[in-house]
């Protein structure tokens, strides 16, 4: 008996649904939000504001596009966190109505674990290849830099974590010292392409075990650029694809020299990465490097994959509803789920 699951995703700024039937994407919509651009980041009231104008047509436009009838739908999963509380209601509430409607089962996710989930999804010409276990996964974003084990579709362990900002953080709040639009980090990754990776060099705080920091490298950018500009300035809008390039570099090798040791320390070759950040071309070609070196079986999602989707919460439903983990009327969203 084939087993069809709605998806519903608002931990943030995008309003998305997708429609998964035994693991494979039938369908995938994303209603992004342009507005916060002119604020620099998410203004949390605004995005609530808007998941509620598009959640239903991004739903209507999901089911039409995967071929599905609601009354098709065996069970509804949603994303409970974590995120922004209000954005999170917007999701949760239409998701407990469809299912209360529809009298079917709700299904909570964790958003993290979902990320990392993206590479189990399942494409419907049945070419893509997924991770085996144990599967050593870098999920990197504006909110969280992690290294995690999954031993199972649903058992997890972290190993490493930032002990501050995330790598994410550290590119946007670079790009807003360079006067870069947010989210900074695409602009950087192609600026980066036409600059020098060496031009320059930031600090890279050294942090013990598996765990990462990026407030020292922040503060490096934001000193260096300060000194230089004292001197002239005009010195950003000369160098900047040079500075992009550096601070691209500086990252990147940052988080792979930190998946490089973790795959030593744990013996694990099947190596993915997962999130926003995971969209970055440096990290991309710097780990396709590594993993012809190390003999890595290297998992890259795709691009439509990266961001915040409905297609992860689907999948991460799917291996839940399995298992037969539902959740009640009862469940409130949680910021930091």
């Amino acid at each position: 008996m084939a087993v069809t699951i709605l998806a519903i995703e608002s931990s943030c700024d995008d309003t998305s649904a997708a429609v998964i039937r035994d693991g494979i994407i039938l369908s995938n919509l994303i209603a992004g939000q342009d507005i916060h651009m002119s604020y620099g980041g998410v203004v949390p009231e605004l995005a609530s504001r808007a998941h509620q104008a598009n959640i239903v047509p991004v739903v209507d436009q999901a089911l039409r596009r995967a071929g599905v009838g609601a009354e098709e739908i065996d069970a509804v999963a949603f994303t409970r966190g974590p995120g922004l509380l209000g954005s999170l209601l917007v999701g949760t509430s239409f998701a407990k109505g469809f299912a209360l409607a529809g009298n079917i089962p709700l299904i909570d996710v964790n958003h993290l674990q979902a990320h990392v989930l993206v590479h189990f999804i399942l494409e419907k010409d049945g070419k893509n290849k997924v991770p085996g276990f144990p599967f050593l996964c870098l999920l990197v974003s504006g909110g969280h830099t992690r290294l995690i084990v999954m031993k199972s579709h649903l058992e997890m362990e972290i190993i490493g974590n930032t002990i501050d900002d995330a790598a994410g953080e550290a590119f946007d709040k670079c790009g807003k010292l360079m006067d870069l639009p947010y989210p900074a980090g695409p602009m950087i990754d192609r600026l980066a392409s036409q600059g020098n990776r060496k031009a320059f060099s930031f600090a890279k705080p050294k942090v013990k075990d598996l765990d990462f920091s990026f407030s020292g490298l922040k503060t490096s950018f934001l000193y260096f650029l300060r000194d230089k500009l004292r001197d002239d300035p005009q010195f950003i809008e000369k160098y900047k694809p040079d500075l992009c390039a550096s601070l691209q570099d500086t990252i990147v090798s940052m988080l792979i020299s930190k998946l490089v040791k973790a795959s030593q320390l744990t013996g694990i070759k099947e190596i993915g990465i997962a999130g926003g950040v995971s969209a970055n071309s440096g990290l991309r070609k710097g780990l396709a490097r590594e993993a012809e070196k190390r003999d890595w079986n290297l998992f890259i999602p795709p691009l439509s994959y990266t961001t915040d989707n409905a297609a992860m919460i689907g999948i991460t439903g799917y291996y839940k509803y399995l298992r037969g983990e539902f959740t009640g009327q009862d469940a409130a969203p949680q910021a930091r789920y």
